[in-house]
């Protein structure tokens, strides 16, 4: 029996229970009718705590709708382009050149969010005008009226152009961004071979012939040169990248 939207039967059924016992006088109906009062006393409570609780995360779901999207929100290739640009974020947020604050980690952190954002809001509202356009548009249209349909069907494409180009332009940064990461890497593993060089140096000079000494230690400082610039490049490519995907916000 639910009392969970009958609180009345938290009363009823002991009153019931008690009714018997005083017209047998049992003293074991009468225990047994308080043990039974008491579960559903604690059961009622449990479950109507657990129904405010979910009445109350429906209403603040309903309050705030505009400020999340469910996946049958959108439909399939809006779900898998959002999914593109939550990827490329991710990649962006969880590299090593960001968290060690290499490229512009607070403007990531703010605009990148907002970024996905953006395009996930634009999507939805692109998927719902796309299901509604198939709806109203006939699958055999008259003769002649094609083009008075087209200008609805070429406006839905060019948005998803742009979402598309959008999404493209987070891939390349988080492209950058990585490609940064793979340089970085390298950096630090060649730094740590730089604090050694004076012993490489010694065990050249030491068991090599003076000409060919001195020139395999202009390689090692030519390689060392060559990886510091290497990463120079690349982390600047990733910051060309963010600039030319933030002029532009969607707003």
């Amino acid at each position: 029996m639910d009392t969970t939207h009958n609180p009345a039967m938290l009363f009823v059924l002991p009153a019931f229970l008690l009714l018997i016992f005083m017209v047998t006088g049992s003293e074991g109906l009468f225990v047994a009718g308080l043990g039974v009062g008491m579960i559903v006393l604690i059961r009622w409570m449990a479950m109507d705590s657990t129904y405010r609780s979910t009445r109350r995360r429906l209403r603040l779901a309903q309050a705030h709708a505009e400020r999340y999207i469910l996946p049958e929100d959108l439909d399939y290739p809006c779900q898998m382009l959002l999914r593109r640009a939550q990827n490329a974020v991710e990649a962006i947020m969880n590299s090593k050149v960001h968290k060690a604050g290499l490229i512009d980690t607070i403007e990531n952190r703010v605009s990148l969010p907002e970024e996905v954002w953006q395009i996930g809001e634009r999507l939805r509202r692109l998927s719902s005008m796309h299901a509604e356009h198939g709806k109203l548009i006939p699958r055999e249209l008259p003769p002649g009226m094609e083009d008075a349909f087209k200008p609805y069907t070429s406006a839905l494409d060019a948005a998803w152009t742009s979402l598309s180009q959008r999404v493209r332009h987070l891939e390349k940064y988080a492209k950058q961004v990585l490609k940064a990461d793979k340089v970085y890497h390298a950096h630090q593993r060649l730094e740590r071979l730089a604090a050694k060089t004076p012993e490489y140096q010694q065990l050249l000079a030491e068991t090599v012939r003076d000409e060919m000494a001195h020139e395999r230690i202009r390689e090692l400082s030519d390689q060392a040169a060559h990886v510091r610039k290497l990463f120079e490049e690349s982390i600047l490519q990733a910051r060309q990248a963010a600039g030319e995907l933030l002029r532009s916000p969607l707003t």
